[in-house]
């Protein structure tokens, strides 16, 4: 026996005792939930590797290769050679690029801690097995059944003898035997290959259906010739009455040794649909990046007063949310994902009152205040990070309850990994190539197949599939692609190297910091192809790049507009803020798009007259910003709103109309309109209404008059947009997708804790006082402990301790005791790598460690 043989790991535990740091490191990179909480030592380390919910979490994260070698080891005997998972894989002819491509799959499964033992001793996980073997219940994706000695272990001696003389073997003494011979020559090619030879062709038409899977059949209690010949043979073997099965071996000698029909060593290139100029998608994704802005704008400014009410369940109601998609003039599932995007953000939020209702919050002042490209960055960063997925919308939950806008149910865990991976897909094509989504959607499926299996017939309709679907739409709607393609500013926010020719940008290796006091990200640890996920720090540092490649492509806001004679103003482009808020007060916005059109009505003046505004503060404002002489009819319209508003005054009585022109309030009450109002003199200047003021002034103003409103000193009351705002309000947390991966300086102090009580539960000791038994804490008496503990100090020896803390949890420790006095003994701790102080009272033994 080699020496390596020798030095074979016994168990997972010894297989991980053999790692060195950086490998356990990797692992625990790879399946963070190992490290919640973190082991004691290495044995429970390889117990938490072993249980289901964690083995299934790692398979779901493997990709279509090392899944399909995971599947093999499953029906390959336990412990199984390299060769002989090669030739499950590869099968007899050999697959080259299958033989290639092995090593790099069964290296991903070692380092999960699926797979262990050297290449002459490959074992799967228990639990890994229990998970990927075929059964009755849950058939194998390798379409195989049980072998012969699994099929024929509930069957009689003398039927086995039966079927080993007749497949023309000679009888033996049991039926271990006698299964290990029909064994051996199932899987013997060249004399299965001649017992076949002699089988009908019937026969061999139902070995043909079966070979792939499913291998089970029916038959009747008196089976045609045929497949009596099958039987008698071992061929087929039964599992119930009525039921045969087709053992693995046979399997696996019809289909030349391959334990998959069609392996998939190679991941699926993703294939560009159409290629464009950068310059083309950079200009269109700016495009759709300042419509992204205004969009948000709009449905903020029609909230701002107070929007929608919050649903008892949560969330927007259908006909709120129909009446946003109106308002935003685009359709609901868009409405929806503006709606999510803005509550991701952190930019709207339900205000806690009684009547509660959705409402800005104050971080959207903050917001506003920023540069464009910043506020772009901001909301692009949000979306990426977001686990609540807006194309739910509509959908049913598990309690066939609808699925609401901004309500509950919408998270979805794996959203942002699928989100960064689309991207990061589309950033290891050539610059300015949109991708085939069809090909996203199959190297998708390739990388992690489990998550994206197919569910009753429809594979497309699996989460992954569709909420990469959902990435590209939004992307583009946010203007992180531009038709198709990933645009630049998408590139830097994602930390994806700059193309070539393209100007720097975060994650690059050879990039340089573009600001004071930036630090760009770095990954040398990252494959070409497949960027890993930035640091909460990182993405700060790439949405701040990702704004400064965006600013120059925005349009610069403009101070002016041109007046037409049709009582209308065209903003040819943005406006600036003031402009623009004044504008929205004084006009009605009449079409948007490249250009604004706003339109001057009574009304539109009047609401203006009521915000406190003159008509000389109007005629100033015009001519100060309008391009174009004021032209008259505009001048005549505000001359004339003015000259009427407030001649009339509204106050509360309920209500009450005064005037000092009796005639005017002769000419109200004689005007039929007004009977509704239900008005009567109470002075020759002063009518009263049952109605309270806001309808006496709403009726008047449909009878095509300007009262104003007073207030009870008889001033004349300023109305202006009361902006309602929620108290302050954080944005949503994204539910995260399991643990999340440890830094560095974690995964360092975890490592060192593992090892360090690795090394306590391991080493030799020498027993002192009462016996041991297994996992058990030493047990010296308080002088036996303080003995050794002095000896200690004078030998300078490692000894090993147990110890219960302040909060009652025991642990054992190997430590270096460095002085003894006071009741405490100072030691320098192999767990925690540092000198510590234990009080003598809380240490429950000591032992000494054996000299070798």
């Amino acid at each position: 026996m080699s020496p390596e043989a020798h030095s074979a790991p016994r168990s997972l535990a010894e297989a991980l005792r053999a790692r060195d740091d950086a490998s356990l490191a990797a692992l625990l990179r790879s399946r963070p939930d190992l490290i919640t909480p973190v082991p004691t030592d290495l044995t429970q380390l390889a117990t938490r590797a072993g249980t289901r919910a964690s083995v299934l979490r790692a398979l779901e994260r493997l990709d279509r290769f090392a899944l399909q070698t995971a599947e093999a080891l499953a029906v390959a005997p336990d412990p199984a050679s390299y060769d002989t998972l090669l030739g499950l894989m590869a099968g007899d002819a050999g697959d080259e690029t299958v033989a290639r491509a092995l090593p790099r799959a069964v290296a991903t499964l070692r380092e999960q801690a699926l797979v262990w033992g050297d290449d002459e001793r490959l074992r799967l996980v228990r639990t890994a097995r229990e998970l990927l073997a075929p059964s009755p219940q849950h058939p194998s994706p390798t379409g195989l059944g049980p072998t012969v000695q699994e099929a024929t272990s509930g069957m009689s001696p003398g039927r086995i003898q039966e079927i080993v003389t007749t497949a023309g073997l000679p009888s033996t003494h049991d039926s271990v035997t006698a299964v290990a011979a029909l064994t051996g020559l199932f899987t013997h090619r060249r004399k299965m290959a001649k017992l076949l030879a002699g089988a009908p062709e019937a026969a061999r038409e139902v070995l043909s259906r079966l070979v792939w899977g499913p291998p089970y059949g029916q038959v009747t209690a008196d089976p045609a010739a045929h497949l009596r010949w099958l039987l008698d043979r071992g061929l087929l073997l039964p599992t119930a009455p009525g039921t045969v099965v087709l053992p693995r071996e046979v399997a696996l000698h019809l289909r030349e040794g391959r334990a998959h029909r069609a392996p998939e060593p190679l991941p699926p290139a993703v294939a560009p649909a159409a290629t464009h100029s950068p310059q083309v998608v950079d200009a269109t994704a700016a495009g759709q990046a300042y419509t992204a802005l205004a969009t948000v704008e709009e449905l903020l400014k029609d909230w701002d007063e107070g929007g929608p009410a919050v649903l008892r369940a949560g969330g927007l109601s259908v006909r709120d949310l129909k009446r946003t998609a109106v308002a935003l003039d685009v359709s609901e599932p868009v409405a929806a994902f503006w709606a999510e995007l803005a509550y991701a953000a952190g930019l709207i939020a339900s205000d806690g009152e009684a009547d509660e209702r959705y409402a800005a919050t104050p971080a959207y002042d903050e917001w506003l205040e920023l540069p464009p490209a910043e506020r772009w960055a901001r909301l692009a960063r949000a979306w990426l990070a977001a686990t609540r997925t807006p194309g739910l919308v509509g959908g049913r939950d598990a309690k066939d309850r609808t699925l609401s806008a901004l309500g509950p149910g919408l998270d979805r865990s794996a959203a942002p990994e699928v989100r960064h991976r689309v991207l990061s897909l589309l950033a290891a094509l050539p610059q300015g190539a949109a991708p085939d989504a069809e090909s996203v959607l199959a190297r998708l499926r390739w990388e992690r197949p489990l998550r994206g299996a197919q569910r009753d017939g429809a594979r497309d309709d699996d989460l992954r599939s569709r909420l990469a679907r959902w990435t590209l739409s939004e992307a583009e709607l946010l203007g992180v692609t531009g038709r198709g393609a990933l645009s630049s500013q998408g590139r830097a926010l994602l930390g994806a190297p700059a193309a070539p020719g393209a100007p720097a940008t975060p994650g690059a290796d050879s990039a340089e910091p573009t600001g004071p006091g930036d630090k760009l990200p770095v990954h040398h640890h990252r494959a070409p192809e497949r960027l890993v996920p930035l640091s909460p720090a990182e993405q700060g540092v790439a949405a701040a790049a990702a704004a400064r490649l965006l600013a120059p492509l925005l349009p610069e806001p403009l101070d002016h507009v041109l007046l037409q004679a049709d009582l209308t103003a065209v903003a040819p482009g943005p406006l600036r803020r003031p402009l623009a808020g004044m504008l929205g007060v004084l006009a009605d916005v009449e079409s948007k798009g490249g250009a604004t059109v706003y339109r001057f009505t009574p009304a539109s003046v009047r609401r203006a007259l009521d915000a406190g505004r003159t008509a000389a503060d109007l005629h100033a404002f015009l001519a100060e910003h309008s391009r174009t002489p004021v032209p008259q009819p505009l001048a005549y319209l505000i001359d004339d709103v003015a000259r009427r508003h407030g001649h009339l005054r509204v106050g509360a009585a309920s209500a009450y109309v005064r005037c000092d022109d009796d005639a005017l309030l002769n000419e109200i009450l004689a005007d039929k309109r007004a009977a509704a109002l239900r008005l009567r003199r109470l002075a020759p200047t002063v009518l009263a209404a049952p109605a309270d003021p806001a309808t006496l002034l709403e009726g008047l103003r449909a009878m095509g008059y300007a009262p104003a409103a007073e207030s009870a000193e008889g001033d004349v009351l300023i109305t202006r947009a009361h902006a309602h705002r929620t108290p302050p309000r954080t944005a949503p947390e994204p539910v995260p997708d399991g643990p999340p991966p440890p830094d560095a300086t974690l995964l360092t102090a975890a490592i060192r804790a593992i090892r360090a009580g690795d090394l306590a539960a391991t080493t030799p000791r020498k027993p002192v006082g009462e016996p041991l038994a297994g996992g058990e804490l030493p047990r010296t008496s308080a002088a036996e402990t303080l003995a050794t503990m002095q000896a200690a100090v004078l030998t300078g020896d490692s000894v090993w301790i147990g110890y219960v803390n302040a909060e009652g949890a025991a642990s054992q420790r190997v430590i270096a005791p460095i002085r003894v006095e006071g009741g405490f003994v100072t030691a320098y701790d192999h767990t925690a790598d540092e000198v510590r102080t234990f009080p003598l009272h809380r240490i429950t033994g000591v032992a000494e460690l054996a000299d070798d």
